[in-house]
Parts: structure tokens; sequence; C-alpha cells
């Protein structure tokens, strides 16, 4: 059958005059609680929004003005050839350039920095760029905070496109529910290892950062989203509303349940809903990145920077006070916590440590011994508080640091079935002090975690592994890991196993829910 191309452009043209009439149309949608890792393409789970009309005032409540925050900036490389880093930020908006001052002689910057700039009401989309530099007295030089996936290897720049109407970006940086299409280092988010250069000095960074628009409401919903798509009140402020009483209120569906997609076809972008904040859906069970948190945890964690589409491990650490006789505090060391940021970081798994921030990270009385009974007993006091349902059961590991439980370090059970919990003692750990203390701490820190997440050792954590002069250490010494004995103390990271026979890949086989098998 032969098709008349000017009637069929006829009624394309028409279809679309009559859909850009409607402001959200239902594509369709199954029912409730579907699987969102079986998402695709064809959107059949989603909303699809329309455009508005070019011209318009997109917010008449506000004069629009957007803000770029970096939040946290990591140097996961060497970075300067002398010395620590001195970072700076260029952000451009819009094409004007803000500078921030110089961070100098820091590998780690938390002082947030932001540059505000107003933008033209009635323009959709917002160009924003990032750069990160090394000052180097007339050689300052940018850093790695991409996957290189364009035609420029070497290109540092993170190019963006930002959404007035939806609060989105999309471009070097986005969010995407199925994984063959996700950016693995997650929403604001930026990773300079992303382009396997992971042990190669490249500059690579990492940087936490978020783009955000003024809201009449405050409740960071853009006045166009709710007129147009949710049918809210833009002068109310919706915070902690959950009309679909499923658990998540419509902040979070809002952040995380639309998302842009271009259409190579029409060239245009396109806006969906996955997640309608009025229709329940099972977010007890959601867990699209499979860390072992349902969506219903991620929220709940939400003010910790956990990401639904990007691996998250949370440990509680709870630490020892000084003794009577002189015994030291037994505290991990604050460069200890960033070693173990770092290694996680580099694989793009967000390791988030309660040292008191985040609800737990405790100081408990001292102890001159802690035997394994004795630990249970800690666990319950101090972790679980009594309440063997305690929702952090499930999302957060428990690591404790005593001044000596008999061993530098094990996982100990617990009468309630739970497999997260294990402990590291300062008295024992000094002892094996080959590097630096913070090394040591991390190093052993690490190893005990990577078996509640039940990493399947080889050979190499054979105790006659331990020594260089015995013949198992030889065998096993293209396993490097911490998890390998030969390298526990010395070595804050698990395996990848790119070193051939003998080697095991620890990171690739992490199974973060395994701690959770036994949580009734």
């Amino acid at each position: 059958m032969k098709i008349d191309k000017k009637k069929l452009c006829l009624l394309m043209t028409c279809i679309f005059l009559f859909s850009s009439n409607i402001s959200a149309v239902k594509i369709s949608k199954k029912s409730a609680g579907y699987d969102i890792k079986n998402f695709n393409d064809s959107f059949d789970n989603c909303f699809q929004i329309s455009s508005y009309n070019k011209g318009e005032d997109i917010d008449p409540l506000v004069d629009l003005e957007v803000t770029v925050t970096i939040k946290e900036i990591r140097a996961l490389d060497k970075i300067d050839n002398v010395g620590k880093s001195d970072f700076f930020v260029k952000i451009y908006i819009n094409d004007v350039q803000f500078k921030s001052k110089i961070w100098f002689n820091q590998d780690y910057i938390k002082e947030p920095w932001s540059a505000t700039l107003n933008v033209p009401d009635e323009e959709e989309n917002v160009s924003i760029k990032i750069q990160l530099w090394d000052w180097e007295l007339g050689f300052d030089r940018k850093c790695d905070l991409s996957d290189n996936s364009g035609l420029i290897r070497n290109s540092y720049d993170i190019d963006l496109v930002y959404n007035i109407k939806t609060a989105l970006w999309t471009g070097d940086d986005y969010y995407y529910p199925d994984s063959s299409w996700a950016d693995l280092s997650g929403y604001g988010r930026l990773n300079g290892c992303d382009d396997n250069s992971i042990y190669q000095e490249d500059r690579d960074c990492l940087i936490l950062f978020d783009i955000t628009q003024n809201d009449y409401d405050r409740d960071n919903i853009p006045y166009w989203t709710e007129v147009n798509i949710y049918k809210t009140d833009p002068q109310v402020d919706d915070t902690g509303r959950d009309d679909d009483d499923d658990g998540v209120p419509i902040e979070w569906e809002f952040k995380w349940g639309t998302i842009m997609d271009y259409d190579y076809h029409t060239q245009k972008w396109r806006f969906f809903l996955i997640y309608d904040p009025f229709t329940w859906e099972d977010h007890y069970t959601l867990d699209p990145d499979n860390d072992g948190l349902n969506n219903v945890e991620e929220y709940l964690t939400s003010e910790w920077g956990s990401d639904p589409y990007r691996k998250d491990v949370f440990v509680e650490l709870d630490q020892m006070e000084a003794g009577p006789n002189g015994e030291k505090a037994s505290l991990l060391p604050e460069m200890s916590k960033e070693l173990l940021r770092d290694a996680f970081d580099r694989h793009n798994i967000f390791f988030h440590l309660d040292d008191g921030r985040m609800g737990g990270g405790e100081i408990i009385p001292f102890d001159n011994e802690t035997p394994r009974e004795e630990l249970v007993l800690v666990y319950q006091d101090y972790f679980t508080h009594g309440d063997n349902n305690n929702w952090r059961k499930g999302v957060f590991h428990y690591g404790l640091l005593v001044y000596d439980a008999t061993y530098a370090g094990y996982v100990f059970g617990t009468e309630d079935g739970y497999w997260g919990a294990f402990q590291i003692s300062s008295r024992r750990a000094d002892k094996h002090q080959y590097v630096t203390k913070a090394i040591t701490y991390a190093s052993v820190y690490m190893h005990e975690l990577g078996h509640t997440l039940n990493i399947r050792i080889p050979g190499g954590h054979d105790t006659d592994s331990y020594y260089p002069w015995q013949i198992e250490w030889w065998k096993w010494r293209p396993y490097k890991s911490c998890m390998n004995y030969g390298y526990t103390y010395k070595l804050v990271d698990y395996s990848d196993g790119s070193r051939g026979r003998n080697d095991h890949d620890d990171w690739s086989t992490l199974d973060l829910p395994a701690f959770q098998i036994n949580v009734e």
C-alpha cells in the first residue's frame, strides 16, 4: 500500500496541534506498584506533559532567578604538584561568569558556595557550565569532573540545560530510571573517575551541587508544574503533603519522579511523570538502584544526600570515651573518614558515616574489655535503643569503635538476627600500624564492613597469607584488597579483579542488601 506523504504530514500536524492544547495527556499506566526496574523507552508507566506557549511569563508570581550551589568538592587524585589542592570554581549561567574564591591547600571543601542570576521569565531553558580549577601561580589547570563521553577526550567542562518549568536539568548530569541509560555518578554529583581513570592520575575530582530557582511558596515545586500538572496552589507550601498515602511526600515524588527525555524524532524535549503524587505506588518495595533502601527509606535519608538511582551505604559509628587510667578515647581519625569516602566515591557508591550528624553516632562509656556478649548489649542500647523494629536496622550498618574487644576487628551476630554489626578495637589496631594511623583504622574498618557487604573472599583471607614470609602471601598478592590479610591495615580499598589470576573483583560483587537478610 502506497502512503501519501502529504496526507501523512497533515495528519501528524493535526495530532500535534490537538495534543499541544492539552496540559497533561495520560499515555498509559500500569496498576499501582509497577516495577520501576522494567522502565523502558516506551514510557508506558508515565504521563506525558505538553509544552507551554512561547513568550508567556512562566512564573508570574516572582521575578525568576536561577542559583547554582556547589555543596562539596573532593580531590580523588593528587591534584596539586606541591601540597594539597588549591581549588576554585567557575560557573556560567546564560554565559555570565561567576568565580569563587580560592580554597588554598585543601583537598576537601565542605563550605557551600553559590552563584545566582536573574533570568528571562519567558524563556524555558537556562544554560549552565561548571568548571573546577586548581590554582597554580599562572598555570591554573582544570580538574576532571566528567565521563569524557564527548568527542574531545580531555574535555572537563560540565554543560547543562536547566528547565525552569520543571526545575530539572539535563546534559552532562541527569537522572534516568532505566539503568542502561543511567548517570552512574548520580544526580547533582559529578565524578571524574567516570572515564575509567580510577587508578590513574587524571586530576579526578568530585563535586556535589544543586540548581534551584526562587519559588513563591518555597516548596521547590515550580509554578508551571503546580498549575499545569499537579493542579495545586502555587501560593501554598505543599511540603510534606502525601495525598496518596504511599509513605513519601509530594516534594520527594516531584524531585525523583519527573524526568526530561529528548525525542530525536521531533527534536524536542518531553517531560514525564514516573511517580504520580496523587496515585498510590508501592514505595515500600521499590528500590530502583538495588542498594537495599526502598523509596521510603530513600526519602527518610534524603536530608543526608541519598539518591534512589545511585547506590548508598549508610553506617552508624559509635565510639568509646577515654579511660580512667590514661587510655585514649577510641575515635576514628577524621582522615580515616575521608579515605573511606574516597574509596567508595571512586566507584560511585555514596558512603554516609553517621558519627553524630544523622541521629546516631554516640559516645559510649569506657570499657577495658568488650567481648562479643557485651557488644550485643551496646548494640541494643545505642543502635536499636531497645526497639527491634527500629527503622535504622534496615538502613544503617553498625560499626563500633571500642578500646579492646579481644580482636582488632570482627562482625558480631545479634539476638534479633541483624547481620550488619561489626567492631574494631583501637588497642589492637594500634599494634598493626604499618603506615599512618588514618590508613590503619580506615583499612580495618573497611575490611569488617566488607563482610557485611557479603564480599566472597578467596584464599587471600586465610591467616597464612598475613606475613610476607608466608608462601600464601605471595600466592594471593594479586588480590590487592583490604579484605586480604596481606593488605589489611595498609590499604583502604577493595580489589577490582584486574590483576589476573588469584585476584578477586570485590567492587562488582558487593551485595549491599545482604546485611538485611535476617532482619525481621
